[in-house]
């Protein structure tokens, strides 16, 4: 089983549909495929057209009260499941914190599942606590989109400082550009420099595109309502590819 994180410092940066897009994708390759939405804002859970609550509390899942098993719901499509989001996630920083080895936690409570899944995405939201390095601890993958922007560099640079100095040698970075707009001067520039000084930089892009802006409307995975040649479903088929080829899938 592989855990791949979707996660920036920033918001509204496109973790979200990458988690949902990209999970969907592997599921139509036969991965049996659970997205675990993290972000209490319940982005993921909407897509999914899954109520955002889960039985019981933050607090009940960290103690191991809760079997997250218990706890998983089915989506419309096959091979593809998710872990719903609960307004209680905003308070699992002070849980976390209130426990042994609080970093530890995420990567115990997702170690049963490895037999009934191949792969586990993490939707996380935007930024840097407690939960943030439990989810680095539980994670193989860490996918960070970064628009083609000042600020976006910033927080990439931030990430990597954050990750050097906890030493977490296991996770592998793969940061993308997401929300490109090539008729934009400043995103080609940062696009054409950025990789020289972060080569991890991965070569596929997600455009700014209307039809992903449409999932919110649609409530479903990109490739489930817009046409496989359109231009963003083709970037996200690439993108999966290219993290395949890098994950050895």
């Amino acid at each position: 089983m592989k855990t791949i994180a979707a996660f920036n410092i920033k918001g509204g940066v496109g973790k979200t549909s990458t988690a949902v897009n990209l999970a969907f994708l592997a599921s139509k390759q036969g991965y049996r495929t659970l997205v675990w939405d993290l972000d209490p804002q319940g982005a993921s859970s909407y897509y999914f057209r899954i109520k955002p609550k889960i039985k019981g509390s933050s607090k009940n899942l960290v103690a191991g009260q809760l079997d997250l098993d218990d706890l998983i719901k089915g989506t419309d499509f096959e091979g593809l499941d998710l872990l719903p989001a609960d307004f209680s996630f905003r308070n699992l920083d002070l849980i976390l914190d209130g426990k042994k080895k609080p970093t530890e936690r995420l990567h115990k409570l997702l170690a049963p599942l490895k037999h009934n899944y191949d792969l586990i995405f993490l939707d996380c939201p935007p930024t840097i606590s407690l939960l943030s390095e439990a989810i680095f601890e539980a994670a193989d993958v860490l996918l960070s989109p970064v628009i083609p922007t000042t600020l976006s560099q910033r927080t990439l640079e931030q990430l990597k400082a954050f990750l050097h100095d906890k030493k977490l040698k296991k996770l592998k970075l793969m940061p993308f550009f997401s929300m490109v707009d090539k008729r934009k001067k400043m995103h080609l520039d940062i696009m054409l420099t950025l990789p020289v000084q972060h080569p991890e930089i991965l070569a596929t892009y997600i455009p700014y595109a209307s039809d992903i802006e449409r999932m919110g409307s649609e409530r479903m995975p990109l490739a489930a309502f817009s046409k496989n040649s359109a231009r963003s479903v083709q970037a996200y088929q690439a993108l999966w590819q290219e993290i395949s080829r890098a994950m050895s899938l």
